[in-house]
């Protein structure tokens, strides 16, 4: 409906070229140990390059002790702050606490309740998008992903602002608010385009409200009769807190940090992390732990076996099974080791839940899992690596117990995640000072240039056993 037809000339060229395209650019895992690359810039050991300084997000999950990579249990700080006492304190007051947290990542200290209630009125302000965003930048270009419909969102944003391109901290700590301000109304106004579009349903575009936190803002915005429970909107608000920040080097922050340095604006370094965070191996990881759930429940007759829960994971990890791609989605971090804070949160969260949506089946097998994956994968993959569940392991459970759509459940991490996002930012410019560039070695032949009328279709190509090695 919204998409050009190829056509069938191009179809017959694309396969054809493609093929050439994956040899040229084909360089052996053997030629990046040659010259010691720091693949995805990771150490041998698995650990991150340092690349930067941050006062933001601490994420802790290994010790080094005499050069050896020792697991310890997962912390995560905020601005040095632990994310259990965050989520304890405003829990116990019965606070919602996206707000607050958002707040502390942007100044670097807890509000008081003058504070807290003026940033909620800033909020408030600047929920609405402006004059005809709504029709022209989301209703009339609708996208079947709600990701790269957000990403157009934050971009359009640029037309909208007077002064988009001052680098001032004042200038874009304002822009910061108003997107996290009107993320949840972006994010809610791109599905609801997509949901009518696409899938045939009714349009509903709802007002966000004053005086609503920013998750209950957004459940009103989702449903049509815009009606959520006190427990929806509690459990959608602690994702939201647990999803706002994860230091410097999660590959969304890193790539804002990049585009930050480069001395452009807020909405185009804002898009480059939507984009990045949009990927099956980072934020969109959720999305995929539902599906191999869902393939799991199909496939394993019975969820209390666990000899056949162990068979099947080791379908997936020999690429037998799922999506053969050899990945246990949620399973394993970058960083974390022998836990993962946030999932260790929702995970009693998801527990509570599953007790009153009468799904603790599904619970306790979503727990042998967690429990036996790191086990299958020693064993298949024949080695000790610690791994655990991340927080993108039940992630997808809460938000399905929600009934809220897995079409948004990575805009719901981007809709959180912005808070870290706008902090990094002003990091960035406030103590970066240098475009970040670092180095590639060019590991091509030398070759002349050939004359038109004397090339072949195609001049060197890569040695077969390399090719046959990528594939």
């Amino acid at each position: 409906m919204y998409r050009r037809e190829i056509t069938e000339f191009e179809k017959q060229y694309l396969e054809q070229s493609s093929e050439i395209a994956i040899m040229n650019n084909c360089i052996d895992a053997e030629t990046y140990s040659r010259y010691n690359v720091k693949r995805g810039l990771r150490n041998n050991d698995g650990t991150g390059v340092l690349v930067g300084l941050t006062r933001i997000g601490d994420v802790h999950g290994y010790i080094m002790d005499e050069n050896e990579k020792v697991p310890v249990e997962g912390r995560l700080r905020y601005r040095g702050i632990d994310i259990g006492d965050i989520v304890e304190g405003f829990q116990a007051d019965k606070r919602f606490g996206f707000n607050e947290v958002a707040y502390l990542l942007l100044f670097g200290y807890l509000p008081d309740k003058l504070q807290l209630e003026n940033f909620k009125d800033m909020l408030d302000s600047c929920r609405d998008l402006t004059a005809g965003f709504t029709e022209n930048m989301i209703l009339k270009a609708p996208s079947s992903n709600i990701m790269n419909k957000l990403a157009r969102a934050v971009l359009a944003s640029y037309s909208y602002d007077d002064n988009p391109d001052d680098l001032s901290i004042k200038n874009v700590l304002r822009q910061c608010i108003e997107l996290i301000a009107r993320f949840p109304t972006m994010i809610a106004y791109g599905f609801q385009a997509k949901s009518h579009y696409y899938d045939g349903k009714s349009l509903f575009i709802h007002n966000p409200q004053s005086g609503l936190s920013t998750a209950q803002n957004f459940l009103h915005m989702i449903r049509p009769d815009s009606s959520f429970t006190d427990l929806e909107a509690e459990t959608l608000d602690l994702a939201l807190v647990l999803h706002a920040e994860h230091g410097g080097g999660n590959n969304s922050a890193f790539a804002l940090h990049v585009v930050s340095s480069s001395g452009t604006d807020t909405y185009s370094a804002i898009a480059a992390a939507v984009g990045a965070l949009k990927g099956p191996k980072h934020g969109g990881a959720n999305i995929k732990v539902a599906s191999m759930m869902e393939d799991i429940c199909n496939n394993v007759k019975d969820w209390s076996d666990e000899d056949q829960i162990a068979a099947y994971l080791t379908k997936i990890l020999n690429k037998e099974a799922f999506d053969h791609t050899g990945l246990i989605y949620g399973m394993g971090h970058a960083v974390y080791t022998l836990s993962d804070p946030r999932a260790i949160i929702l995970r009693n969260k998801a527990e509570e839940l599953a007790k009153e949506k009468s799904r603790t089946d599904e619970f306790e097998l979503y727990r042998r899992i967690e429990r036996i994956a790191p086990q299958v994968f020693n064993k298949v993959k024949g080695n000790k690596k610690t791994v655990s569940a991340n927080v993108d392991f039940y992630s997808g459970f809460v938000y399905d117990m929600l009934n809220i759509p897995r079409d948004l459940y990575t805009p719901i991490f981007a809709l959180s995640r912005i808070a870290g996002w706008s902090a990094h930012r002003i990091e960035e410019l406030v103590s970066g000072g240098r475009i970040i560039r670092p180095a590639y070695k060019n590991v091509s032949k030398r070759k002349h240039y050939i004359s038109l009328d004397q090339r072949e279709c195609i001049n060197e190509p890569v040695d077969a056993l390399v090719f046959d090695t990528f594939l």
